[in-house]
């Protein structure tokens, strides 16, 4: 298959959110080669296209790097492609490949490469280059048979507080460090109950006053890492979640730290039976606890309004203890719309699956075009890709030839 030969291919060039630059400069020589005409812009966007422009394919380049990632060693297992101790980044390099592969061809359209999309749409958000087609198929979303037509809005919280350090009377003290915390994606996991190292941190060392602590890898995952020095009244045991190691007593931070985290309300807020998925959710992502108190989040809702509503309780939240607030990367909502053109995608589609359409309680880049051209019609699609933003992240094999030949047809 020559999407899964050119994925392999992208997989070994390096293009970590904000480290993207190689990569774009082989899809730019790659276009240029193939005949296409290439125009980039100063946010890293890539635009290219040769004469006939009425549809426009789309996919992000950058990834998210989590384990021994960029460095990506492929493995297929079971059906399954996947990475060894690393992502995979075929959020978005399928969907990249996939273009990659119709560019080969020669096909006529326009194929947009957006850059850093994982770290708040960032390419999106700044396009500066002009779009001619009035349709857009968008290839970011992970579920096959699944036609998007809608998605969530996002915005980050930062909280700020200077910390002291004076001695505690916590008569135990521990190095602790977390394990086995499998991660996921802070919009489409948010729902599948899975563990968040820096709540269990909360239920797992109760009352804890903090020398030190390091949590979380970015806002958009479910943290993995935790790692500090920490006081408490009783004894602990390392379990499957923690390995604790006894520590000399060390000067503690002034914040109530550990109840700041125990309280956050964390998961899924609300829900949205029509589609079946979260309608508000947060994800309590990064900490770190030193001279100064950090704490990040993500926030997401599936309508503008109920954003803005997370984003108010959550501010009010921080600054009821005392921390500074800073709100940060937000995006909009995508409203759920079936159109003419998402009619024709699952006609098509309907050759290989009976597609389904919903939305998604994520952020994906067509909330951002549905906003800049409001007369253009959007719908996303791609291949099942399983805990995406975790060393666990894997595609199903089988699926990425249909969604290539759908994408194919609806060219023309």
């Amino acid at each position: 298959m020559h999407v899964l030969q050119l994925f392999e291919q992208i997989a070994h060039i390096p293009h970590c959110s904000g480290e993207t630059g190689e990569l774009g400069d082989f899809i730019q020589s790659f276009g240029q080669k193939h005949g296409y005409r290439v125009e980039r812009d100063p946010a890293g966007n890539i635009l290219c296209y040769r004469s006939r422009r009425e549809l426009c394919l789309q996919a992000h380049y950058d990834m998210v790097c989590v384990g021994k990632a960029p460095l990506i060693e492929l493995i297929q297992k079971d059906g399954w492609l996947e990475a060894k101790d690393s992502s995979l980044g075929a959020d978005n390099g399928i969907g990249v490949a996939i273009m990659l592969a119709l560019m080969e061809e020669k096909s006529e359209a326009e194929f947009l490469f957006t850059n850093d999309e994982e770290i708040g749409l960032v390419g999106a958000k700044n396009l500066q280059l002009e779009l001619k087609a009035s349709r857009m198929l968008n290839l970011d979303s992970e579920e096959f048979g699944k036609i998007y037509v809608g998605c969530a809005g996002g915005v980050d919280i930062v909280a700020y507080a200077p910390c002291s350090k004076g001695p505690s009377s916590k008569p135990y003290f521990y190095t602790i460090k977390a394990k086995n915390f499998p991660g996921g994606h802070s919009g489409v996991d948010i729902d599948k109950d899975i563990p968040n190292a820096i709540k269990a941190f909360a239920h797992f060392a109760k009352g804890a006053k903090i020398a030190w602590l390091k949590a979380g890898e970015r806002r958009n995952s479910i943290p993995v890492h935790l790692e500090g020095v920490i006081g408490v009244e009783g004894e602990l045991e390392s379990n499957e979640w923690f390995e604790v190691m006894r520590s000399d007593p060390q000067p503690v931070v002034d914040k109530d730290v550990w109840r700041i985290v125990c309280s956050f309300a964390d998961g899924v807020r609300g829900w949205q039976k029509e589609f079946g998925i979260p309608s508000r959710s947060a994800n309590l992502a990064k900490i770190a606890v030193d001279e100064n108190l950090v704490i990040e989040c993500s926030l997401r809702a599936n309508s503008d309004k109920e954003l803005d509503r997370c984003e108010c309780e959550y501010k009010t939240f921080f600054e009821s203890f005392g921390m500074d607030v800073e709100v940060k990367d937000r995006y909009w909502a995508w409203k759920p719309v079936v159109t003419p053109f998402a009619k024709e995608v699952a006609r098509v589609y309907e050759r290989y699956s009976k597609p389904q359409f919903t939305a998604i309680h994520a952020g994906l880049e067509c909330a951002i075009f549905a906003k800049k051209y409001p007369s253009m019609q959007i719908a996303s699609i791609g291949p099942t890709i399983q805990n995406p933003h975790s060393v666990h992240e894997r595609v199903k094999l089988a699926d990425i030839e249909p969604i290539y030949a759908i994408a194919k047809e609806l060219i023309g």
